[in-house]
């Protein structure tokens, strides 16, 4: 009796250490949502749990912070910093800017779709893409772009394509549409090629598709929790990495006939009438056609999904909030008159309710950098040399210490200030930091003001015509999903409805 006793105390001793572990970690549960970490496998169990909320929950843990950054520990000991703090996120994108880059995880897994392009470089190369790159940006060329070849889309293509739904009483995938509508669009700037990507059939091009799918198996890249795998999937030309391969092959090759096309006209015109990215880049004396298609494709990337994911989520919210929605009609009606640069230019209370819709579902919500050196960052976390920092534009955007206790108010007048004389409103930026949906810094977006006049020119000219209507429930909010850039998961099934006379 007396030997089960002192064998009992001795495992109740040696379980005391576990109990009161158990007992810390119960505690931290009910105060913070920070994921328990374990040896080896570090916080492996809650990453798998979260697999298919990825975004959401990692907001929800860096909002329930006090200084809304948290660390996340990875199988075998990786540590990724998460923040939704504006200090954080000056410090990163501009007061440390040269020590937080692309760094060797972002550069390795989007070296093969990607190459040297833009997005996936550091230093003097990615210095110089952008110096050449901003020319296409200029006042002259937005004025352009509006006025040529978003108009020709939307006039030739996606009017038409609304009207026969709209007629024919059919469901549109409207993502899908957008896509095809931004795709025409960026190709155009970036290659002086249309590839016809929004004709009424909805066609299954080929570069599309494969585009598409590259984007896909880098996301995929990205989100696995033992890269290790695809490293050896790829090594041995196996699984997705063969099929990622393959779509890759396919983008690059047809980039490339692009290329050498455009360089034969510039040989025998001597300079060129298209004022397109590649144009630009081989007017310049660039002749290496690996360079140049790097180049163009991250062009392509960086406007090809975040005008649509951000005009898709657009227009669901409208769906959901009406009253918006005749502002904005009355805002297109006193337009009407103006020519169509100016028109969308001064489009004030859309631009507001465009930035509000972003603030919700940032087209691109988490974005990473790597430290090339030991740091601290402003609120005292240690960043060691190596270590991934990612902050998070989704998060920021239901943060109540930024937007305030109606954070969760889709409200576009948190961006207006009207003046009580005139009643005319005037836009009111916020803090690039606190809102970096576009990035800030050195690297804010070169594409920023373009995405808002096609946004606004896409939004003015349909609402001017048609009303979207989801098919799923009022008050059912689709699931926010992210391959690089942010989607609805299933799409968004619409129908289409013609406006009378007098509703305009």
């Amino acid at each position: 009796m007396m030997l089960d006793l002192e064998l009992y105390t001795s495992v109740f001793l040696c379980l005391i250490p576990f109990i009161f572990l158990l007992f810390i970690n119960l505690f931290q549960s009910n105060s913070t949502k920070i994921p328990k970490s374990y040896p080896i496998i570090g916080s492996y169990f809650s990453i798998l749990a979260n697999k298919q909320r990825r975004i959401q929950w990692i907001s929800d843990v860096v909002r329930s912070t006090s200084n809304l950054t948290f660390t996340l520990i990875r199988p075998f000991g990786f540590r990724q910093i998460f923040t939704a703090n504006p200090s954080n996120v000056q410090h990163i994108l501009k007061t440390h800017f040269p020590i937080y880059q692309k760094g060797d995880i972002f550069k390795t897994t989007m070296s093969d779709f990607l190459g040297d392009g833009i997005l996936n470089v550091d230093g003097d190369i990615w210095k110089y893409q952008r110096q050449v790159a901003s020319h296409e940006f200029n006042t002259r060329s937005l004025r352009k772009f509006v006025e040529t070849v978003v108009d020709a889309e939307l006039n030739e293509r996606l009017i038409p394509l609304l009207a026969i739904a709209a007629e024919e009483k059919k469901v549109l995938d409207f993502q899908d549409v957008l896509q095809r509508f931004a795709f025409d669009n960026i190709c155009k700037i970036a290659f002086g090629y249309d590839p016809a990507y929004l004709l009424p059939s909805l066609p299954q091009a080929k570069f599309a598709v494969a585009f598409e799918d590259s984007v896909r198996f880098s996301s995929e890249r990205f989100n696995a929790l033992f890269p290790f795998l695809w490293k050896i999937k790829r090594k041995f030309n196996i699984g997705s990495e063969k099929k990622f391969r393959i779509a890759v092959d396919e983008v690059r090759q047809f980039a490339k006939q692009l290329v050498n096309e455009k360089q034969r006209e510039l040989n025998e015109k001597s300079s060129l009438d298209s004022v397109d990215l590649l144009s630009r880049f081989l007017s310049v004396g660039y002749k290496d056609e690996d360079f140049v298609t790097d180049i163009v494709i991250s062009f392509i990337l960086a406007g090809r999904d975040t005008t649509s994911a951000a005009l898709t989520w657009f227009f669901w919210l409208l769906s959901e909030h009406p009253e918006v929605e005749n502002n904005i009609l009355n805002e297109i009606k006193a337009k009407s008159e103006s020519p169509v640069y100016d028109e969308v230019k001064d489009m004030i209370y859309t631009h507001a309710s465009l930035c509000e819709s972003m603030r919700f579902y940032p087209p691109v919500p988490m974005d990473t950098k790597a430290a090339t050196v030991d740091n601290i960052l402003p609120d005292g976390t240690f960043v060691k040399k190596g270590t991934r920092v990612t902050y998070h534009p989704y998060a920021m955007g239901r943060v109540e210490k930024i937007w305030g206790k109606d954070w969760a108010n889709f409200r576009p007048e948190r961006w207006l200030d009207k003046d009580e004389v005139t009643g005319n409103w005037t836009f009111v930026a916020k803090d690039m930091y606190a809102y970096p949906v576009f990035q800030a810094g050195p690297r804010i977006c070169l594409g920023k003001n373009m995405a808002f006049l096609q946004m606004k020119r896409v939004v003015a000219d349909v609402l001017r015509q048609f009303k979207v209507v989801p098919v799923a429930e009022k008050g059912v909010e689709p699931v926010f999903v992210s391959y690089l850039t942010a989607k609805m998961k299933g799409g968004f099934p619409v129908t289409i409805e013609g406006r009378k006379n007098t509703d305009f």
